[in-house]
């Protein structure tokens, strides 16, 4: 009996096609920023990962049957000090959850862009509290 490997090319490009297209929705979200804020963008890298880790979800308090649909990681610039080492900052934008819970196109876009925010927010020093003040959470 012939083998090969687990799923089939054409899967293969079904999954490429479709992160491409949650990556152009991660686009149009970060053409959607006004400026000063956009600025800000030049300090943070923004990828876009499946799902988050393990300790991923531990590190911010989560059990392992939550979920995160965007993670800040750095240093937010109301912390840069004179001191200051440099580190990467980044936003991680998962595509999976934010894809199952939001199967509505609309909807889906809608979410990106709302999370692309709130985590930039926390790069700019505002955190999940202020944010809930702000109704931004």
């Amino acid at each position: 009996m012939a083998k090969r490997q687990r799923g089939s090319r054409r899967a293969e490009a079904r999954a490429a096609a479709d992160l491409a297209a949650f990556e152009r929705l991660v686009d149009r979200a970060l053409a959607t920023i006004p400026e000063p804020f956009r600025a800000a963008l030049d300090e943070v890298a923004v990828i876009v990962e499946d799902e988050p880790s393990l300790d991923q979800l531990h590190d911010n308090g989560l059990a392992d049957d939550e979920t995160l649909y965007g993670l800040y990681e750095g240093v937010p610039r109301t912390e840069y000090a004179a001191d200051w080492a440099i580190s990467p900052n980044r936003i991680t934008l998962f595509r999976w959850p934010l894809e199952d819970d939001f199967p509505n196109a609309a909807e889906l876009e809608a979410e990106v862009r709302a999370t692309v925010i709130h985590e930039l927010a926390h790069h700019l020093g505002i955190d999940d509290e202020r944010l809930d003040e702000l109704g931004a959470s």
